[in-house]
């Protein structure tokens, strides 16, 4: 088969490059190249997408798939309006992030969603949704829903997973510090979560655009609740020491912010409002083939590629700071 993919030198493009790779496929990359060079055996063709004729070097060319990760609807619009003609399908890497209600639980393709970006360029993530929602609309108008696959895609986690959101709770484990080695965790009863492995993600997609495969489908890991997702980092840690589990508000007050970003909590989302934002139905993506490894290897590999990290980044995606935990742990004892 041949593939194009726009994008392929940052981290989840990357595995689809070697992943199509390992399978035999010819594969092009069309990007900048300021992510990273194209994994070894597919040919990167450079070119910024925000500029006019972006897509010049490849119109001559034919393509059996095109595989897409942007988040910016121009970048969509422009791809999708110049490929029409030049492949079979498009398949683009969505999110779940387009739909309107994440309080409702196993909610499946047919959800609302929400309003499109109206604009070429999302400014910000406060926007990553809508943007994301702009993008399907231009895949679907140029290539029709037989010849658009469009996944909506959860969480992803792995090795590589430089948003820090997998890999922090194993790391603090495995480096908690003090002299009886407490972490602190939110006490968040009832909050689900779904991790999909990166690598697991990019087999599927490459197997299902080599199949022509087409519709909308959601792509996440198994749900399971944050108590468990703790427990398994803990054990994948060898983490003995206390675990300090403190309630939401608590938190909010102290500055420590759900989900990512710095002094945050990964994977800690606020309850009931953001109940079904992690336990989205991805059944029609099983029936396609989706398979999953446990949690247990993603969060040990994770863990593995995090300690190799030479060096590790002083500013990290998300999480607390050694010394914000440690002040956070003083002002409990207080």
């Amino acid at each position: 088969m041949r593939l194009l993919i726009l994008g392929g030198t940052a981290w989840l493009g990357g595995h689809l490059v070697e992943t199509a790779r390992a399978r035999g496929h010819d594969v092009t990359c069309l990007a900048r190249g300021t992510s990273g060079i194209a994994p070894r055996g597919a040919r990167l063709v450079r070119a910024d997408r925000g500029l006019p004729n972006a897509y010049g070097e490849i119109l001559d060319q034919r393509w059996d798939s095109v595989i897409d990760v942007s988040r910016q609807p121009g970048q969509v619009r422009s791809a999708a309006s110049a490929l029409a003609k030049r492949c079979n399908t498009f398949v683009f890497i969505s999110s779940a992030s387009v739909y309107a209600d994440h309080e409702r639980v196993g909610q499946d393709e047919s959800a609302a969603l929400l309003p499109p970006l109206q604009a070429e360029v999302m400014e910000t993530m406060d926007t990553y949704g809508q943007a994301k929602v702009a993008c399907e609309r231009h895949v679907l108008d140029a290539f029709g829903e037989d010849r658009s696959l469009i996944v909506r895609v959860g969480l992803i986690g792995g090795p590589g997973d430089a948003s820090d959101r997998t890999g922090y709770w194993p790391l603090r484990f495995a480096r908690a510090t003090g002299s009886d080695r407490r972490v602190l965790i939110p006490d968040a009863p009832g909050l689900p979560t779904q991790v999909l492995d990166v690598r697991d993600l990019a087999r599927w997609v490459i197997d299902r655009a080599c199949s022509g495969d087409t519709g909308i489908l959601n792509a996440t890991g198994e749900t399971m609740c944050f108590a468990e997702h703790i427990d398994t980092a803990r054990r994948v840690a060898a983490h003995q020491g206390p675990v300090v589990s403190v309630g939401s508000e608590w938190l909010l007050k102290q500055g420590v912010t759900p989900w990512m970003g710095p002094k945050s909590l990964p994977l800690w989302l606020p309850m009931p409002e953001y109940a079904g934002f992690c336990a989205r139905d991805s059944s029609a993506a099983a029936k396609a083939g989706l398979s999953r490894r446990s949690l247990e290897s993603t969060l040990r590999d994770t863990l593995a590629w995090e300690l190799s990290r030479n060096p590790s980044p002083a500013v990290r995606g998300a999480g607390l700071s050694d010394a914000d935990e440690a002040s956070l742990l003083e002002i409990l004892e207080k």
